[in-house]
């Protein structure tokens, strides 16, 4: 007995489970009938979804254009090793898709990816991008799924040009994630591969749902992680492979994201929620937008999904529960809470000119970046709160300066160790605050191969100077040192476009 691919009741009609025969219910209708979707109260929602089916590749090509370079929609690009394009069906709802093309090598077992494809197919939800079909013919191997038309958590997140996402909606997106990857493990479908701010994205509507592709291995064996070592769940390094409490992992570090408005590295983000420093966690558009009640629960919320240990996390519904309770505009749309004009593809290809400190970064010049620093000196603290206190010229002031001081000899001589041992014993002193010794020491700890404490400071410099192209700089510079190209490349471009507006 097999199943039928349209609407997945079962058949014995045919001892042949690959061929694609359609039950009687099908039948009724010429047109195919719309798949029922879950809302999250267990209700049922009739949205206009095709069902399930296999595409002829002609189709997929005629949708995008012969995979037209211009249709390419993937984070990476054309250079991603799965791209994906925007089509558009040929059918009487014009309807728009995004179509993975894998490479030729991601599913050699042509078995494996159609019942891969079916299963996830079987998934319909209003918080997920939902999978309509799939396409298998020679090397080909292609996913077809929803079209998202307003981008990604990434873009509106970390990459916004003209206001900070909302504290409620960032809440929103986290519930609405988090009901996602309910859905899923009641399904069956636990496992999600490489769970980042890329697979987020916003429908028409601008309500956040997850990407059914990371639903999908990418390989044989399930060993397929991709997201930078710095962010990857411990149990993963041992083992590699991805476990049901490896996603809680991935979602945790998703509302570090949501909490700061960066990619904050979870073992850094958990040194300043040990010690308290909530400010340095939280992102500084957001003042005044949330109260300390609601950001010390998100902040509980994210240190419980990151624990160590995968039995110590919670589950996804327990995660529910918790973040249901935090949603106080739940009334709103998100079209009203996001506020955003559509982005035309002239504005996100935009492309802005570096300063030579911003090429320096980009070129991983160290000793450019070293010169530009000692060049420029102390001048850019201009204008940054340098002090805590009114406390003036007392012993404690006066021990940072002779810090500072020594830090700045062994800085100008190139003895990066020993002016890293000067600057942190000048900002553990805490008399005062200086974006520039936060940029010096990230600098000395890029020399010293150091790339996870260089991003620590970069984004300290940031937040002491939200203003300073330099922090952002070198925080690319941070990145790159990382292997996290793509957010280099994209902290350069926000750093090119502030220098613009200052």
């Amino acid at each position: 007995m097999g199943a039928c691919y349209s609407c997945y009741s079962c058949y014995s009609c045919c001892t042949c489970s690959l061929f694609p025969i359609c039950c009687s219910r099908c039948l009724k209708s010429k047109q195919p009938r719309s798949s029922e979707l879950e809302n999250c109260n267990g209700e049922k929602d009739e949205l206009k979804l095709p069902c399930f089916k296999e595409y002829k590749l002609d189709e997929l090509k005629a949708a995008t254009g012969g995979f037209s370079v211009e249709n390419v929609v993937s984070e990476h690009g054309e250079k991603a090793p799965n791209v994906v394009y925007k089509g558009k069906l040929d059918d009487d709802d014009d309807r728009l898709i995004a179509v993975k093309r894998f490479n030729k090598s991601a599913w050699p077992d042509t078995r494996q990816f159609l019942d891969e494809a079916r299963t996830v197919g079987q998934l319909r939800n209003q918080r997920l991008a939902n999978l309509l079909g799939c396409c298998c013919e020679g090397d080909e191997r292609l996913l077809v799924a929803e079209f998202m038309s307003n981008e990604t958590l990434s873009k509106h997140l970390f990459h916004w040009e003209s206001q900070p996402l909302k504290w409620a909606m960032r809440l929103r997106v986290a519930l609405y994630l988090a009901q996602a990857l309910e859905y899923c493990s009641n399904k069956g479908r636990s496992l999600y591969h490489d769970l980042n701010a890329y697979r987020i994205l916003f429908d028409q509507d601008c309500n956040p749902r997850l990407s059914c592709f990371g639903l999908m291995k990418n390989s044989r064996d399930g060993k397929s992680y991709s997201t930078n070592l710095a962010f990857t769940p411990p149990e993963y390094m041992k083992t590699g492979r991805v476990i049901a409490e490896s996603v809680i992992y991935s979602f945790g570090t998703i509302l570090l994201d949501l909490l700061s408005g960066k990619h904050i590295p979870p073992s850094h983000a958990l040194d300043l929620i040990r010690e308290k420093n909530f400010q340095m966690l939280t992102d500084s558009c957001l003042e005044g937008d949330f109260s300390n009640d609601d950001g010390a629960e998100l902040v509980k919320i994210a240190s419980r999904c990151l624990q160590y240990e995968p039995r110590e996390r919670p589950n996804a519904k327990s995660v529910v529960t918790s973040l249901t309770a935090l949603q106080k505009q739940a009334e709103v749309s998100s079209l009203v809470l996001m506020e955003i004009t559509q982005i035309t593809p002239a504005e996100s290809t935009k492309q802005t000119d570096l300063s030579p400190f911003g090429e320096a970064c980009s070129r991983m010049d160290l000793t450019a970046i070293h010169e530009m620093l000692e060049k420029v000196g102390y001048k850019d603290d201009e204008g940054a709160a340098t002090e805590l206190s009114f406390q003036m010229w007392t012993n404690q002031l006066q021990d940072a300066l002779n810090g500072r001081k020594r830090g700045d000899t062994a800085f100008k001589a190139k003895d990066y160790t020993a002016a890293i041992e000067s600057y942190t014993s000048f900002i553990d002193n805490g008399t005062m605050i200086s974006p520039t010794v936060y940029a010096r020491r990230c600098l000395c700890y890029l020399m010293n191969n150091k790339a996870q404490e260089a991003l620590g400071d970069a984004m300290q410099a940031q937040v002491a100077s939200p203003n300073w192209s330099t922090a952002l700089y070198l925080q690319a510079a941070a990145l790159f040192s990382l292997g996290m190209e793509n957010d280099a490349q994209e902290m350069l471009k926000d750093g090119s476009l502030l220098e613009v507006k200052t």
